[in-house]
C-alpha cells in the first residue's frame, strides 16, 4: 500500500493518453473536452492532439499542418514521464530499503 502513496498518477494518465492517441485515426473528428471547442469558438491548442496521433501513424506533414507544435509537445509528453519513470524508480527502491519498527 505504501508504492500507492507515492506513485505518479500523472504518469498513468500520460501513458493512456498516448496510447488512445495511437489508437485513434488522425484524420477523423472526434470527440472533445475543449470547452472552446464544443462552443466553436477557436482554441490555439485545436488539432494537437490530432497532430500527435499523425506521428503515431507515420504522417510527420499531416501532423505538422493538424498542428505546428504536435512534435514538440509529444517530446515534452515523453521527456516528463521519463522524470516520471525515474521518480517511481526512486520511491520503489527507497521503500525496499524501508523498514518499520
Amino acid at each position: 500500500m505504501r508504492i500507492l502513496r507515492h506513485f505518479p498518477f500523472e504518469l498513468l494518465f500520460w501513458i493512456m493518453a498516448l496510447i488512445l492517441l495511437g489508437a485513434a485515426k488522425p484524420g477523423e473528428h472526434h470527440f472533445s473536452l475543449c470547452p472552446l471547442a464544443n462552443w466553436n469558438i477557436w482554441c490555439p491548442g485545436c488539432g494537437l492532439g490530432r497532430a500527435i496521433s499523425a506521428i503515431f501513424h507515420g504522417e510527420l506533414r499531416e501532423s505538422i499542418a493538424l498542428h505546428w507544435f504536435g512534435i514538440p509537445a509529444l517530446l515534452l509528453i515523453v521527456y516528463r514521464m521519463g522524470q516520471l519513470s525515474l521518480l517511481l524508480k526512486r520511491n520503489s527502491f527507497a521503500n525496499l530499503n524501508y523498514k518499520e519498527d
